[in-house]
């Protein structure tokens, strides 16, 4: 299918979009740590059941484990910890301007690893597209919450750029061995993530009783079902079926566009004005994303 993997990228960044408002809802009444961990499993329960109605294998070689487990543990567990850390430290303004680094360090890492060359058209178009990402961030950020600038949140933010990029690159060199089937690859991922992250939680004490705190709170419950729906189940799957169809900093570059995709929701849900320089950022951004189409005809 033409574009399958731009169309993946841009259908992850717009589940994610919609998956941001229930996250947020769930983590603000029960914690980010019992959220994070619930909708994984959750996510790792219907990938499940979905393998098994598509008798889709799980016959792949140690390799292929190997990357896919490690690809987890470095985006999902590591990556996602440094974000946290760089927002906390310097705030989502500078943290998510930070995580804008992402798609040229796959790109950059895909060249190195492997031996993916981007076109010209294709470079121009990253760029493009991220210099309407970052209007659009540099736009909103003005109404956050100010930081201090410090070293360790910057540090923090590019690691988890690099937390991301490089968990990207792990992934695709597991579709580049052999075949792989999409939902068993996201649930392998996020199985073994879980699965790590519960025993931290629980090493460290930052779990709780999940049926105490969902049976008190029915509300965080539905927000937690839906964040596992359209983000670990639906988003990362549409990820993963991103890069193994399209070039690795392409399809970080298009799943990167998730503020612009935020923007409806933010006028319509969020009941927040649009200035016109998330508006001329949303336009460069549409201009970018049109020349990576262009690029794979």
């Amino acid at each position: 299918m033409l574009f399958l993997g731009e169309i993946s990228a841009l259908a992850a960044a717009l589940l994610w979009s919609f998956n941001s408002i229930s996250l947020t809802e769930a983590t603000v009444r029960v914690g980010s740590v019992l959220v994070n961990i619930a909708r994984m499993f959750f996510a790792s329960f219907y990938l499940i059941i979905t393998i098994l109605l598509l008798g889709a294998s799980f016959d792949l070689s140690s390799s292929q484990y190997f990357n896919l487990i490690i690809s987890g543990f470095i985006g999902l567990i590591a990556g996602d910890t440094f974000l946290l850390k760089s927002l906390e430290q310097i705030g989502a303004r500078l943290g998510m301007l930070l995580m804008s680094l992402a798609p040229p360090i796959s790109a950059v890492l895909a060249f190195i690893f492997l031996n993916e060359v981007l076109s010209l058209t294709a470079v121009i178009g990253i760029a493009v597209t991220l210099l309407g990402v970052a209007f659009v961030i540099l736009d909103k950020g003005q109404k956050a919450q100010p930081r201090k600038f410090n070293l360790a949140g910057v540090v923090f933010g590019i690691l988890a750029a690099t937390g991301q990029a490089t968990g990207l690159i792990f992934a695709k060199e597991a579709f580049y061995e052999g075949p792989l089937d999409e939902f068993v690859a996201a649930f392998i991922r996020i199985f073994t993530s879980t699965i790590a992250l519960y025993f931290v939680a629980r090493l460290f004490g930052k779990i709780k009783n999940p049926v105490r705190v969902y049976k008190n709170d029915p509300v965080a419950f539905k927000h937690t079902i839906w964040a596992s729906i359209l983000g670990p189940y639906l988003g990362i799957t549409a990820s993963l079926l991103a890069v193994a169809h399209t070039k690795v900093g392409i399809a970080a570059t298009l799943m990167a566009t998730m503020p612009i995709l935020m923007l409806p929701i933010s006028k319509y849900y969020y009941k927040e004005k649009l200035t016109w320089k998330a508006i001329l950022g949303a336009f460069i951004a549409v201009g970018g994303v049109s020349l990576l189409f262009i690029n794979d005809i």
